[in-house]
């Protein structure tokens, strides 16, 4: 069985593009190590003449204050779907796989057609930001194009459970083609249960080391994360709050026990290797989520034996089980309830210890991208 690997951007390696945060790069290793053969279909190209029509959309919708979305519009896809049956004329696959619904909405193949996402457009609609106040063209096309994907798919695999729900849901299709398989860590490195177990070991138990880890300060809750470290101090509990991937917004000079690290970039070995120090040396990551799909930060946490603590929007209840890889709330949930949960397994360490184990357990059993790509091979042998 041999795959024609469809992106839109170069996925060959992290080093030629981190778009997507390397997942299409990890899912064809993941695809890759199952012994599937791939041809990859992709880069895409998006023709000059093409850039310049989304320039002069995106400026003639901006005057009536709503936001144009190039990914949606069909002379691209058009044009996708073109490119790749050029492609397919010159090499033999069994199957196209996607590693998105988009790039195959126009795609007519003799070829069973699979994709793997993390989201339906009916699900960030209003959700995200950056789905909010789009302009009709936008929201006519993409809805238009979601429904030919799932029409012209054989298997419509997502990463949790509410964007398969969603997409049954708003687009009526056959439920027996929806699959639900969570994405992976996107980490280099492995850690073995007795390294793991040095790591957890290595954490202090007077001092709480909480990890905020976004590029969005309200839309990941930056703002939550640090009143619950400023809470847990008042409380008595020694807290230290570091924070990547942004700078706080707040009106009040930062204390003491916060750490602004600002943007550390994952394109480089030494971007990557100082996040994940800054991962493993945390007792928690800290994520209180507005709005979220499968945050892969989650699943490379629990690799380490972090336990997170975050909310049940989006995916995120796909990945984090309560009490075995950390704990959700509420989006509306007081602080308080944070430190609640952390005073309470601080004052019965023990209890953390054993909390951090099972988050590696969750990674190891479920959350990796060897068991992911398992489950998608399984899934296509069945197609």
């Amino acid at each position: 069985m041999k795959l024609g690997y469809v992106t839109n951007y170069d996925s060959r390696s992290l080093t030629r593009s981190n778009e997507w945060s390397g997942t299409g790069y990890y899912i064809a290793r993941s695809l890759e190590k199952q012994a599937i053969p791939l041809e990859y279909i992709g880069p895409l190209d998006n023709p000059l003449i093409y850039r310049l029509v989304q320039k002069y959309k995106r400026h003639y919708h901006e005057l009536f204050k709503q936001k144009y979305l190039k990914n949606s519009a069909p002379y691209i896809l058009k044009d996708y779907a073109k490119q790749i049956s050029n492609k397919l004329l010159k090499t033999n696959v069994d199957l196209i796989f996607s590693a998105s619904a988009n790039p195959i909405a126009y795609l007519d193949c003799k070829q069973p057609i699979v994709f793997w996402a993390d989201a339906s457009f009916a699900s960030l609609l209003d959700f995200y930001p950056d789905y909010s106040n789009l302009c009709q063209e936008t929201i006519r096309d993409w809805h238009r194009v979601e429904q030919l994907s799932h029409q012209k798919c054989q298997l419509a695999i997502y990463s949790s459970d509410w964007a398969a729900q969603a997409a049954i849901n708003h687009y009526r299709i056959d439920e027996s083609k929806v699959k639900v398989v969570p994405f992976g860590a996107n980490i280099e490195v492995e850690h073995s249960l007795y390294e793991v177990k040095d790591l957890i070991e290595s954490r202090p138990s007077k001092l709480c080391k909480l990890l905020f880890l976004g590029v969005e300060w309200y839309r990941k809750g930056g703002d939550v994360a640090l009143k619950v470290a400023t809470e847990l101090n008042k409380a008595g509990l020694n807290t230290e709050l570091t924070i990547v991937g942004c700078q706080p917004i707040t009106e009040d000079p930062l204390p003491n026990f916060v750490k602004p690290l600002g943007f550390i970039s994952k394109s480089t070995d030494q971007g990557k290797a100082r996040i994940s120090q800054l991962i493993a040396d945390s007792h928690f990551l800290l994520l209180p989520s507005l709005a979220d799909c499968t945050p892969i930060v989650l699943c490379e946490a629990n690799s380490v034996g972090v336990p997170c603590l975050t909310t049940n929007v989006g995916g995120i209840p796909t990945i984090i089980k309560d009490n075995l890889n950390g704990k959700t709330f509420d989006t509306t949930a007081n602080p308080l309830e944070y430190c609640n949960y952390i005073s309470s397994l601080f004052t019965n360490y023990s209890s953390y210890i054993e909390l951090a184990l099972s988050s590696f357990n969750e990674y190891e059993s479920r959350l990796n991208w060897d068991m992911a790509g398992k489950a998608v091979r399984k899934l296509l042998l069945e197609t």
